[in-house]
């Protein structure tokens, strides 16, 4: 038996740091959106217990592969009583890496709703974003599916409402290491506190975006090619990424050429409502 799932990537419309805990982790406020840009993952019933990562793409391995911890967690959390249960996994790469645009979390998302109905699970949302929590802070965002406002370090969500937007999404065919970005001394660890539930696509800032840039210069060429196209740029998650609602086609196609012509990565997507396999798993909280 096969599934062939989409794995969507998100942006954060803001992303604040409010402060850091005692154990070193940084308390941050955010709201997230999934987008149409989109991994494909292929999983592949196994009854021999092995989860195998096939045809690995470029710089990805079963070892750091998150979709691959993704299955062995699940297997870890049912124990015995899915023994003989593994997966093929087969991923087909669109999100870029490093770009804070959530392509590895939302695999591994994917992968554990889809896990969940191929191996016959039947466990709830909760206990995905509880497993997922241990795999990465945006894992439990992906389960749960919907605009959330985020708190805490990643595992407080609330729903929000979020009307659907088309978005220039540009990429600057380099990454940048999450954990470089937030250890960077300059960082403001202290943003001032404004979620609520009243969505709009200019409020806040991105708290990581001037060390990003400062440790990526070539985003501040991007950011002034869309600048310079008539877009108002933010960056997504740590980086590299940068996004601008934009409404005229015109502007779209004058922003695109434009990008492309800069040898930037650069894609016309939209915002989505809820994850295509919401109905992967049952809840009560949404």
């Amino acid at each position: 038996m096969k599934l062939i799932l989409p794995a969507p990537a998100k942006i954060n419309t803001f992303l604040h740091v409010v402060g850091r805990r005692d154990d070193g982790y940084h308390l941050l406020e955010s709201v997230m959106v999934l987008i149409s840009l989109a991994d494909t993952v292929e999983l592949t019933l196994r009854e021999d217990g092995k989860v195998v990562l096939i045809d690995p793409p470029a710089g990805i391995s079963e070892e750091n592969d998150l979709a691959c911890r993704a299955a062995r967690a699940l297997q870890a959390h049912v124990g015995d009583t899915r023994a003989r249960l593994g997966v093929d996994i087969r991923l087909t790469k669109r999100i870029p890496q490093g770009a804070g645009l959530g392509g590895g979390s939302s695999d591994a998302a994917t992968t554990l709703l889809g896990l969940n109905r191929l191996w016959r699970m039947n466990l709830s949302r909760e206990v995905l974003m509880q497993i997922g929590l241990t795999l990465g802070a945006d894992v439990p965002f992906f389960v749960y599916g919907r605009g959330a406002i985020m708190t805490g370090i990643g595992d407080a969500l609330r729903t929000i409402t979020v009307p659907r937007a088309r978005l220039v999404l540009a990429h600057p065919r380099v990454g940048l290491s999450t954990l470089e970005v937030f250890r960077h001394p300059l960082l403001d660890r202290n943003q001032a506190s404004s979620a609520n539930s009243q969505f709009n696509w200019t409020s806040g800032i991105n708290s990581l975006q001037s060390v990003a840039e400062l440790i990526a210069p070539i985003t501040q060429n991007l950011v002034r090619e869309m600048t310079d196209a008539g877009l108002k740029p933010r960056m997504t998650g740590s980086g590299s990424a940068y996004f601008a609602p934009v409404a005229e086609n015109s502007a779209v196609h004058a922003a695109l050429a434009k990008l492309h012509a800069q040898s930037f990565d650069a894609w016309v997507v939209h915002s989505i409502d809820r994850h295509p396999l919401h109905d992967f798993a049952k809840s009560s909280i949404i």
